[in-house]
């Protein structure tokens, strides 16, 4: 074997086999080696990880909310990226809404790599929109590369991007799978809210009656009714309401071609310790209460649930209304793409987890859910993305360390376990301080 440009020297590793003592050889970019800890093998640079870090495949985390270009004083690429690189994640996939234009036809997303070229510490792909009018524009999109398609039910939070009705959502199903693309989806339904109390003032009870269990799963179950007549793939965002569990299950017993995420924040909080006026903690779906947060756990263990991603979706601090706390008018999202990983692997091992569970809701399944062939393992083939991780290392999160543009994250003042200290892209450490070299990706370019 030729000289490995790098070998890591660990004495705990997460892969196939679970938590094991490895050496990882590492040749242009690629895991080309994964050998016992005391392999004699010649490298170029040694590094031995300390006997308290963990060397984890880079984390993948397909919903991420940039917003750049036209809102990037919400977040940008360069910010964004920097805060996934200081929290173990080395590949993000933007979603196609809160930037202007949409990433809803092929222009847009020329317009999305040209803003991002240069900016990116972390690879970065982009999903498509699916929006009424846009149906001849798929096709393109599915060709320029998009990783697929995400569709609303109901209003989106914002005006450019507008919901698919019941008869456009069976239109853009049969295209997409057409082309056997994925389509994701924002399930909730706009008339169980419509019938609902409006949200107001600051009471989380309040805000949390107006989005119900139900609009997630009279929603889910139209998606799972139409993805089964017909064929096409589809994958349920930030999933919320356990109630949806058994239909889910049932779904794929039936051969539906379904599958399921679920975020850190309703994995992490409940609804009972909302305070008023906290609107940091608002989102939608909505984060409910502690009974259906171990539900959610429980249906992470039995692979119901496929994945734990961000949905990291912040906006400035004047849009959370922080000085009236009023859940009605407060925009909604959680900003916590480089909290992730301590956040779920804190709560993980409360319930008797390990991390090699952490690393497959994380890294592998994220990875195969978009079709990046080459990443969330390590294992000979793959890209060299790692996270170095010191799982026992406690940290208060204070907002201000974090690198998303804005300093608002309701994980502010929480106790968590678990530090990153590096991620690598393809072999390099990963320097913020450095010019970024993350690559822009195609579908099946990775």
């Amino acid at each position: 074997m030729a000289e490995l440009d790098v070998l890591i020297k660990a004495r705990r590793v997460i892969t196939a086999a679970g938590e094991v003592a490895r050496s990882i050889g590492v040749r242009d970019g690629m895991v080309t080696a994964v050998e016992p800890l005391e392999a004699d093998l010649e490298a170029a640079e040694v590094v031995e990880l300390g006997d308290d870090e963990v060397l984890l495949p880079g984390l993948v985390d397909s919903h991420v909310h940039v917003n750049d270009p036209g809102r990037t004083e919400w977040e940008g690429f360069e910010s964004a990226t920097r805060a996934a690189a200081a929290g173990g994640v080395t590949t993000i996939i933007d979603m196609p809404l809160n930037s202007v234009p949409p990433t809803t036809d092929v222009a847009a997303l020329r317009t999305k790599w040209r803003t991002a070229q240069g900016q990116v510490y972390v690879d970065v792909g982009f999903w498509g929109g699916a929006v009424p009018g846009n149906l001849r524009d798929l096709r393109g999109l599915h060709d320029a590369g998009v990783f697929g398609f995400k569709c609303f039910l109901l209003h989106s939070g914002v005006d450019e991007f507008r919901h698919l009705e019941p008869g456009e959502l069976v239109d853009a199903l049969w295209e997409i799978g057409s082309f056997d693309a994925l389509m994701i989806v924002h399930a909730e339904d706009p008339h169980v809210i419509e019938h609902a109390p409006a949200a107001h003032g600051a009471g989380y009870g309040d805000f949390l009656r107006s989005r119900p269990r139900e609009a997630e799963n009279r929603a889910i179950a139209q998606v799972i009714e139409l993805a089964r007549r017909t064929g096409c793939r589809v994958h349920i965002l930030h999933l919320s309401s356990s109630d949806a569990l058994p239909m889910i299950r049932s779904a794929r017993r039936d051969g539906v071609r379904l599958t399921v995420e679920t975020c850190p924040h309703y994995l992490t909080f409940s609804a009972e310790e909302i305070a008023e006026g906290a609107t940091q903690f608002k989102c939608c779906p909505p984060i409910r209460e502690a009974a259906n947060r171990e539900l959610l756990w429980q249906g992470l263990a039995d692979g119901t649930i496929d994945c734990v991603v961000s949905d990291h979706s912040p906006c400035t601090p004047e849009l959370k209304r922080f000085d009236i706390g009023d859940f009605g008018v407060a925009w909604g999202g959680i900003a916590s793409l480089q909290l992730g990983l301590p956040a779920v692997w804190t709560e993980a091992r409360r319930r008797g987890h390990a991390l090699a569970d952490v690393v497959r809701w994380m890294a592998e399944r994220p990875a195969e859910q978009a079709g990046l062939s080459r990443k969330g393992r390590i294992a000979t083939g793959y890209q060299a993305d790692f996270c170095v991780f010191a799982p026992d290392q406690v940290f208060v999160v204070e907002k201000e360390r974090l690198h998303h543009r804005n300093p608002v994250t309701p994980y502010h003042g929480r106790p968590l376990a678990g530090v990153v200290r590096g991620s690598w892209l393809r072999g390099v450490p990963i320097d913020i301080d450095s010019p970024p070299r993350g690559r822009l990706l195609n579908r099946g370019g990775a």
